[in-house]
């Protein structure tokens, strides 16, 4: 397969995995606070500091007022992990492998790209964003059901799941770290009793809410944290997802169980043992903000190794440097 379809394919699953989980992001927030708009407005502007992308958005906006903070994250062409943006990048990912995708997902992405760019021009839609969010969410069932109903489950398919299980995992632990760490931010406060209104609407955000009641019954913040955390069972779990990703990461290579063939392989590997030999005991005394953002920092290891293992060609060690003179002085200039 060619690493240029390959990162294509890759890319198109994480853009539509990423619209997705933002809609989920913004929801698990509008339900926390009620939907109140700017009574509760510091409610909002950790939702920029915890996706990173605070400097993007105060270079555009002067305060993180509700309407702001949506707009940005829904519908501003500027911000390339909007909603908006994220549709357009996966549409233009699926235009350039029309040949490797089959018919009926580029039908499925061109109805998800207009339904969001139609959105983007009623006002209405920042008003009561949760019906737009549902929107998004079922436009991503459908095109992951359409990916995996009808494309030949080869290597074309497994670069999709590794692409959409990284994003997944990545989103879920930022979630939770939105209800932990907004609501909770003082570490000795991490485990203490909430409203269970309130950890059922991150649950409901996460589609966990049912398959957390089967399993646990009673809400309690550690075993949210533990279910949404190290389950190996549930989809949306970060434990689950890092599983599934290292298994398509297998079947590319050829790997068997127990060796790598490569740093991508390595890197997943030992974060996936991690969390295989850890409990929420652990993750709770280290302080689980802290747990996540460490998990979020391998996490990025792992794409950095996806890149340069498998869509960058391999270049000598002076070759390297003359690249990265190259680049350096376009910055410059």
């Amino acid at each position: 397969m060619l690493s240029r379809v390959a990162s294509s394919v890759y890319w198109l699953s994480r853009y539509v995995e990423r619209a997705e989980n933002v809609a989920r992001f913004i929801d698990v927030n509008y339900n926390l606070t009620l939907g109140e708009t700017d009574t509760l407005g510091n409610q909002w502007a950790p939702l920029i500091f915890t996706t990173g992308d605070q400097a993007i958005y105060e270079e555009r906006y002067e305060s993180f007022t509700r309407e702001n903070v949506l707009k940005f994250l829904l519908f501003d062409e500027k911000n390339p992990n909007s909603i908006l943006s994220c549709a357009s990048f996966a549409r233009e990912n699926a235009r350039t492998i029309r040949e490797i995708i089959p018919s009926v997902v580029w039908e499925q992405l061109n109805q998800f790209f207009f339904m969001v760019r139609s959105a983007a021009s009623l006002d209405a839609t920042l008003d009561q964003p949760q019906e737009f969010c549902e929107r998004v969410r079922l436009a991503s069932h459908m095109l992951v059901g359409a990916t995996d109903a009808t494309m030949s489950h080869g290597e074309a398919w497994h670069f999709s799941r590794v692409g959409r299980m990284i994003e997944r995992a990545d989103k879920t632990s930022r979630i939770v770290d939105v209800q932990y760490y907004i609501l909770l931010p003082d570490a000795h406060d991490v485990g203490s009793a909430l409203d269970v209104v309130r950890w059922s609407a991150l649950l409901q955000s996460a589609s966990a809410l049912a398959m957390y009641r089967r399993q646990y019954g009673k809400i309690l913040p550690d075993h949210v944290a533990d279910f949404l955390i190290l389950d190996s069972r549930f989809p949306r779990s970060m434990h689950f997802c890092l599983a599934k990703a290292q298994q398509s990461l297998r079947s590319i290579t050829g790997s068997t169980a127990g060796t790598f063939s490569n740093l991508t392989e390595q890197r997943i590997g030992l974060l996936c043992s991690n969390m295989d030999y850890t409990s929420v005991e652990n993750i709770i005394q280290q302080g689980l903000h802290q747990y996540i953002d460490g998990f979020q920092k391998q996490l990025n290891l792992v794409g950095e190794a996806i890149q340069d293992d498998f869509f960058t060609s391999k270049q000598s060690p002076q070759t390297q440097t003359q690249t990265r003179q190259t680049a350096s002085q376009t910055q410059t200039s």
